[in-house]
């Protein structure tokens, strides 16, 4: 067995954690602190917080990292870090997307393991480029598609691969929320403000920014692989430089067909994630907004609903829980469950043995290049009057 240069063993110890972005007005990046915090696996030891120096040693003091370890560039970050004796185990990049790849690049080539925010990159090219670099660092990479780290999530993707619906005919999922509604971009909002920016965010916005998740969803618990879409992206708000609703229609490898629709521009919605699979034996039914509740629906018989840690959750629902049936559990924890397996991933990694079988269901690379392959299909199809198109790769 071996443990890696310089880290000594992860045992009887916090992984050492590192952060690009998430500096002061950000929002993304504090929910990564919680998440890494609830298990109490990490310690936020360093961090490149901001693009301004200024900023980004005052959002350090804040979070009290030591002076000698706020970085006024992600690249001093990486260099220092990696010549250090104690030097950072993993970092978080939590950046806007246009900025995923250069910092990857970074600590992936110095052998430091990587948590990157959703989408991947901002272009496909990028994203490509990614996955021969973290081929060759041979480091643990995931991406924080953070429903995948919800009980019941996993619990129907069991359920589903275990045959319970039968074969998969039909699949369904939305994701409408309603903060983009006016032209918040104006007025100077700053999550507003890069999400629609195609500079920042890449060729599509609401389809990049909330569809992936929704994709993302779709394929992780059904296990199929969607090979083609048919797509009309729209812009609702006058002057917005990027869509902000999309209607699709889905085919997926073996012959389940679905529909996906995703909007920022739905008054009444503040984050309705719903996903349902239809199969021939039965259907499941997941919404994030009552994220401990899967229901069931055998066909010929009453529909049931299961709770999360209640009667009928299985094992996998119980690795991803934390509290007692009936209290709720969700976003943080979600994002938590991931920074928990991939605590589990790490360590195993410096220490030198086999990680823990449950703690391998966090997205990664590959899931990464079919999110970005996802949104260029979508913006290709919306181009050609929502002509079906293939999803490559």
């Amino acid at each position: 067995m071996t443990i890696e240069a310089g880290k000594g063993g992860a045992a009887g110890r916090r992984l050492r954690l590192g952060m690009v972005g998430g500096g002061q007005g950000a929002f993304i990046g504090a929910v990564h602190r919680i998440a890494a915090r609830l298990d109490d696996r990490y310690e936020l030891v360093a961090g490149a917080l901001s693009s301004d120096p200024a900023r980004a040693k005052a959002s350090a003091a804040e979070l009290h990292i030591a002076p000698d370890r706020a970085y006024g560039s992600f690249e001093e970050m990486a260099e220092r870090e990696a010549g250090r004796p104690d030097g950072i185990d993993v970092v978080a990049i939590v950046t806007p997307n246009h900025m995923h790849a250069a910092p990857v690049r970074a600590f992936a080539d110095r052998g430091i393991h990587v948590i990157c925010d959703k989408p991947l990159t901002h272009r496909l090219e990028d994203a490509e480029a990614l996955a021969g670099v973290l081929q060759r660092a041979g480091i643990v990479f995931g991406l924080t598609h953070n429903y995948t780290g919800y009980p019941m999530v996993r619990q129907a993707r069991e359920m589903v691969a275990a045959g319970e619906l039968g074969a998969i005919r039909v699949v369904q999922v939305e994701y409408p929320q309603d903060w983009l509604t006016t032209r918040l971009e104006e007025t100077g909002q700053k999550q507003a403000d890069w999400r629609t920016d195609p500079a920042r965010s890449g060729a599509a916005g609401c389809v990049g920014d909330i569809g992936t998740h929704a994709f993302n969803l779709a394929e992780f618990v059904t296990g199929l692989t969607c090979d083609s879409l048919a797509a009309e992206l729209t812009t609702f708000v006058a002057g917005r430089r990027l869509d902000d609703n999309a209607h699709m229609l889905l085919r997926f490898a073996g012959g389940a067909r679905g529909s996906l629709w995703s909007s920022q521009v739905a008054p009444g919605n503040e984050n309705g994630l719903k996903l349902r699979v239809f199969g021939e034996k039965g259907g499941l039914e997941w919404h994030q907004e009552q994220p401990n509740a899967l229901r069931l629906a055998p066909f010929g018989e009453p529909p049931r609903i299961i709770s999360r840690a209640g009667p009928g959750s299985s094992a996998v629902a119980g690795h991803a829980s934390r509290i007692p049936a009936g209290h709720p559990e969700g976003y943080l924890e979600g994002f938590a469950q991931l920074y928990r397996d991939l605590a589990e991933q790490i360590s195993a990694r410096i220490d030198g043995r086999d990680p823990d079988p449950t703690c391998l269901l966090v997205p990664g690379i590959a899931e990464g290049l079919r999110g970005m392959r996802f949104i260029l299909a979508a913006v290709e199809s919306s181009r050609r009057n929502a002509a079906w198109t293939p999803i490559a790769g």
